[in-house]
């Protein structure tokens, strides 16, 4: 028995002959868009924590303990208020549907955002009751907040959500969604291009890859993009090379989005040349998450 608990380590994969995914209409490429809804559950002491948030925003900042950030905060805020609006039009203007990574905390604080998203048509991937470090949360605790994520979720779309992803999990998060009995897969792995089965949980269980790399965080991580061309031309270049490999080896392209970051004016126009760019071809299946799970399970269920 190992005395790091977690998921075991996988080097090979697919290796050199990975499954045909038969993706709808023989397209080349699956495209799968995560708008994160976030703003709100962040580290906060009026959430009941013990500092401010650091992560992911237009301000460089070292946590306050015991404080309130209200720069930080409003960072967050602008998403929820107007970057939410702007990307929910992006996508309503083409008749496109996209996954909502949804944070239960966030929602909460938002009923109209909420409203808006199930009307829109987009899935729900749960996201965490709260956007923190699941890592050393007790078990219950973490049980608690994927129930409440469920019924939450559940409410919204009239059906138990396909997917989860907590983002920073634990290593007791993948054994947990599996243990609920609701979920298809979950997305709390990078290791990937396809889908794959997990069976080490006493059942097979989906995973279906997410991205840090195709992903408008890297505009706030100091790491990456610094302006709209920048994240364009990655996403571009990202699709227009699994579009050639599509040819005989289609594979899944996620770009993961957040309000408070791809929102803003300055920023928009990316998202937006970024969907003109992948609408223009010809064999593109741009999905929700769901979708992608369930045809992945119907075309390659577990051996």
């Amino acid at each position: 028995m190992s005395d790091h608990p977690g998921p075991p380590r996988d080097m090979v994969g697919y290796g050199r002959s990975p499954p045909a995914p038969k993706w709808p209409g023989g397209a080349r490429v699956a495209v799968n868009f995560c708008i994160n809804y976030e703003e709100g559950a962040e580290m906060c002491v009026l959430n009941g924590d013990d500092r401010s948030e650091v992560r992911i925003g237009d301000v460089k900042v070292e946590a306050r303990e015991g404080e309130r950030d209200l720069n930080m905060e409003q960072v967050y805020e602008y998403g929820s208020r107007v970057g939410f609006w702007r990307i929910m039009r992006a996508f309503e203007d083409r008749g496109l549907a996209a996954t909502i990574n949804l944070v239960g905390l966030a929602g909460e604080q938002n009923p109209e955002a909420m409203a808006a998203i199930a009307e829109s048509g987009h899935d729900i991937q749960c996201h965490g009751w709260r956007w923190i470090e699941h890592h050393g949360l007790a078990e219950e605790v973490e049980r608690e907040h994927i129930r409440k994520c469920v019924d939450q979720a559940t409410a919204l779309i009239g059906e138990h959500p396909a997917g989860y992803y907590a983002g920073l999990p634990s290593p007791n998060t993948r054994r947990l969604v599996v243990e609920d009995g609701g979920f298809l897969y979950d997305s709390d792995c990078y290791n990937d291009d396809l889908p794959y089965w997990d069976r080490n949980h006493g059942r097979p269980h989906l995973v279906i890859p997410y991205s840090l790399d195709t992903n408008d965080s890297r505009f706030a991580r100091g790491e990456g993009y610094q302006v709209a061309d920048q994240f364009v031309t990655y996403i571009q270049d990202s699709f227009d090379q699994l579009y050639v490999e599509g040819a005989e080896r289609p594979a899944v392209l996620t770009v993961g989005l957040h309000a408070r970051l791809i929102g803003r004016p300055g920023r928009i126009a990316a998202l937006h040349r970024i969907l003109d760019h992948i609408q223009a071809r010809d064999a593109v299946w741009i999905c929700r998450r769901g979708d992608l799970a369930r045809h992945w399970a119907n075309t390659h269920p577990p051996a």
